[in-house]
């Protein structure tokens, strides 16, 4: 198992906020953070690869959002925000080192990374302010052939898709019904208490990586078996950002 992370950059405080209001954001802090974080992934058995920081590109700590990973197959997103586009060029040029096919999204096709959601070979994509329908199709022309089904959402009352729904190793989906337009849309959705508690990260096994300010949502899937691992992304949330957009998972086959 891999993961690809990118540390913040020196611009961290101009980062975007689209859904929520800008507070103050102690940088300091937020390098702890992610090095707590990235300890983390390092402790649970993954080899973690630093990609080229983008000093210029304030929400480049996002690294996720930069590709969708299936199978051998990495497709290069071009972010719906313009602001974002020079994050791709690094992290490209790291994940084709690894030795994965590159595929691109093209114009006028958008996407972001967090907008895309793994359960087996079900691949959820959201329809929605960063990520357009050309988007989508190319991302289904890519992947379908290859033996996913691309299944688009619709997507308005948050930033990605993995702001509202992230699974649970057997395949549910958890969500917080606040920042979910059609839970119906998935087979399993299990309501989470908090909306930091839809955000985990499989660690592998039965560990999930989860935000510190969800102790009701930890507790619940404690209760169902799992264990919970616990960081403090606080200062990333400010920016709407969460425990699944600060690294791109490399793993066999699993959901993420």
């Amino acid at each position: 198992m891999k993961a690809l992370v990118r540390r913040p950059g020196p611009r961290l405080t101009d980062g975007i906020v689209t859904h929520v209001d800008r507070v103050g954001l102690d940088t300091a802090l937020a390098m702890r953070q992610w090095h707590a974080y990235v300890d983390v992934l390092v402790e649970a058995g993954w080899a973690v690869i630093e990609v080229p920081p983008a000093n210029d590109c304030p929400d480049a700590v996002f690294i996720e959002d930069t590709m969708v990973v299936y199978k051998n197959v990495a497709v290069i997103a071009r972010p719906g925000a313009d602001a974002r586009k020079p994050e791709i060029i690094d992290a490209e040029k790291t994940i084709e080192s690894l030795g994965f096919s590159i595929n691109r999204i093209r114009p006028l096709g958008t996407l972001d990374g967090g907008d895309v959601l793994k359960v087996g070979d079900t691949i959820y994509v959201a329809r929605g302010g960063r990520t357009n329908a050309e988007g989508i199709r190319q991302l289904r022309n890519i992947f379908e052939p290859i033996g996913a089904t691309v299944v688009a959402v619709p997507l308005t009352k948050v930033l990605h898709l993995k702001s509202a729904v992230t699974a649970l190793p057997d395949g549910t989906i958890i969500g917080w019904p606040d920042a979910v337009d059609d839970p119906m849309i998935f087979p399993r959705f299990l309501p989470t208490p908090e909306e930091s508690g839809a955000h985990v990260v499989l660690l592998g096994g039965n560990k999930l990586l989860m935000s510190a300010d969800c102790p009701q949502s930890a507790a619940m899937f404690a209760e169902l078996g799992y264990e919970p691992v616990i960081v403090d992304i606080s200062e990333f949330i400010k920016l709407e950002g969460c425990v699944t957009c600060l690294s791109v998972r490399l793993r066999g086959s699993a959901n993420g």
